[in-house]
């Protein structure tokens, strides 16, 4: 398992080491470029030139990348063009509200995709097997910006029981994550639960599961100790998914109800060239998404022994 471990953590610098050169090719070599976003397209020539000078824009592109890693390692992304500030003062609070969100969306909808999948798995062909398989295809099959705007309608102009934006103005408020979270897991509980159940009903069918039930074992104990544990393997690789979803893929939702999170951040970065802040949000979105990985990996030992990993 050490070696295991020093492996994926191997992989997960190697891979962050890739993704900079990239970013930095992309975004950092054209100095001109650069000084244009930074200063404005109305700067004028000398400007630009004192700019790239003082910020080492004419050092050799290895020194320059060098230094630029050795900031983004130690947390100093620059200063945002949009915001005026240093981009962590930005980014951090920003990814926080992120992370709420989606704890909250986690705690109801991973349970509950669970749980149904599972049920419909152990009833394969019943009425309650069709009933959230069909329930689960329609839910996903609605866009996100769909499903808010029917929500929005319903809760908030016709019954006017909640708050039609998350912005936080006066604080946090749990009311304002309703909508939002109803949401997302309207939309993303059906992948898991359609993978649960399809996990499920293939483990009921194997010879051990069979065999357990016809020595009279206490049908729960079944289900509990050995087809459950065995048809998790699947949806957990889904699971782990929704987080990188739930990160960056969460734009549409954050960007209707007002809620400051890391995707609206992120568009709003994009719409303003925001070139800082971009690079900032492309790092830490790749650490989250290989990161999670490797969660992954090292869960399917737990769930599954004879899994192993060289």
């Amino acid at each position: 398992m050490i070696i295991f471990l020093g492996k994926r953590f191997a992989y997960l610098i190697l891979t962050m080491l890739i993704v900079s050169i990239l970013l930095f090719l992309l975004l950092e070599v054209n100095g001109q470029a650069v000084a244009i976003k930074v200063l404005g397209p109305y700067s004028l020539e000398e400007q630009r030139q004192i700019w790239l000078e003082r910020n080492g824009y004419f050092d050799p592109i290895w020194t320059r990348y060098l230094d630029w890693l050795g900031r983004m390692v130690s947390g100093d992304f620059g200063e945002s063009i949009r915001f005026k500030v240093p981009v962590g003062d930005v980014l951090w609070p920003r990814l926080l509200n992120t992370a709420i969100l989606g704890g909250v969306v986690f705690a109801v909808m991973v349970p509950l995709a669970l749980a149904l999948g599972v049920l419909a798995g152990m009833r394969e062909g019943s009425a309650l097997d069709r009933t959230i398989s069909i329930g689960s295809v329609i839910t996903t099959s609605i866009p996100e910006f769909a499903s808010a705007v029917l929500l929005s309608a319903l809760f908030v102009f016709w019954l006017g029981w909640l708050p039609g934006t998350s912005n936080m103005m006066n604080g946090f408020d749990p009311m304002q994550l309703v909508l939002p979270v109803t949401v997302l897991v309207l939309y993303g509980f059906g992948y898991i639960a359609r993978m649960t159940r399809a996990s499920m009903a293939e483990v009921m069918q194997t010879p051990y599961i069979r065999t357990a039930v016809l020595k009279g074992l206490p049908y729960k104990h079944v289900i509990t100790r050995h087809a459950l544990r065995n048809a998790l393997i699947a949806p957990f690789t889904v699971i782990m998914l929704q987080i990188n979803w739930l990160l960056s893929g969460v734009i549409v939702v954050e960007f209707f109800f007002a809620y400051k999170g890391f995707g609206a951040l992120l568009l709003e970065a994009s719409l303003n060239q925001d070139i800082y802040m971009i690079q900032a949000c492309a790092m830490v979105a790749v650490f989250v998404a290989v990161a999670t990985q490797t969660i992954a990996d090292i869960g399917y030992t737990y769930l599954n022994p004879r899994i192993r990993f060289t």
